[in-house]
């Protein structure tokens, strides 16, 4: 059986303490005992889970919101001491309570007591009970303090596992940290020799390309400049002998010599001037020949050699 042992003041009565034991088997909505009184008389009275039912309906509540109700009023004592207000009458034994709202209050539950015969035995049981709930509090009070002293030592425990494994954790960090950077260096001086040598790689085949476009570019001027150079200058063509030139300077030559011959031995001019003459007459004339006598002039090699 669960029982509650609280203290209030009547309003009848308000310097004088009274003493209120709620006591049920399975719940409070199935029923149960209450017993009341002032140190010197005691009465208790029985409220059956009929009386509950009828209350509600009543007060126009629904059941469990009602059994709710009498538990803050007459077991938990919730709320502040002037929501519920006591009174009871010694010549009716009537006990009644009622809960205030503000500027108004209305009746939560009233029961009817009966006197006990023995009030001693009553007021002894509930200061047994008083005494065994604080011998029995202290004890769970011992327990819950131990426990939280072995808390206390668990979790001091804990915190310097804790923080050791904090100080691992960072100088595992750092050490990776460390590595971390000489990698990344290393990587770097990598990618950097790398980029270099790319850099080298293209500027040397820029170079190259360069060169060869140079090149290309010497070749292709030298192929223009090639058949420039093959042609003769105007001194060139001043100096180089004229074929033409010559061949009339060794027809003039040689009619200055037909000239001279014919000055200096009369005889023979005659026979020769007229077989000349005879000669020419049956062949054609000399310019015509000009070629003739410049081709011969170059397969010889521009010498000219002439047979009389």
């Amino acid at each position: 059986m669960e029982r509650k042992i609280s203290r209030i003041h009547l309003a009848s009565e308000p310097n004088i303490a009274h003493f209120l034991q709620v006591s049920w088997e399975k719940t409070l909505e199935s029923g149960f005992v209450i017993t009341f009184t002032d140190g010197h008389s005691a009465w208790t009275g029985t409220v059956s889970e009929s009386e509950i039912s009828q209350e509600a309906d009543d007060m126009a509540m629904e059941k469990g919101k009602y059994v709710d109700e009498l538990r803050k009023a007459l077991v938990s004592g919730a709320g502040p001491a002037d929501v519920y207000t006591f009174n009871f009458s010694k010549e009716s034994c009537y006990f009644f309570f009622e809960k205030n709202l503000k500027d108004i209050s209305f009746r939560l539950g009233s029961f009817n007591l009966e006197k006990v015969e023995n009030p001693a035995e009553v007021i002894r049981e509930l200061i047994c009970y008083c005494l065994d709930t604080i011998a029995e509090n202290q004890a769970k009070n011992e327990h819950l303090q131990k426990e939280n002293e072995r808390l206390l030592r668990d979790w001091n425990d804990v915190q310097g596992r804790f923080e050791k494994c904090v100080s691992a954790k960072e100088a595992l960090e750092t050490d990776l940290y460390k590595r971390f950077i000489l990698v990344l260096n290393e990587k770097k001086t990598k990618i950097r020799s790398l980029h270099n040598k790319l850099l080298n790689t293209a500027q040397e085949r820029e170079k190259d390309i360069k060169q060869e476009g140079e090149t290309t570019i010497c070749s292709e001027m030298t192929a223009d400049r090639d058949p420039v150079y093959d042609e003769s200058t105007d001194e060139e063509s001043e100096n180089q002998p004229d074929p033409s030139g010559s061949a009339s300077a060794a027809l003039s030559k040689d009619d200055s010599i037909i000239s001279s011959l014919d000055v200096t031995d009369t005889a023979p001019s005659r026979k020769r001037r007229q077989r000349m003459q005879k000669n020419l007459g049956t062949e054609p004339k000399m310019a015509p020949q000009e070629h003739p006598l410049q081709e011969k002039e170059k397969s010889f090699g521009g010498t000219i050699c002439y047979n009389f």
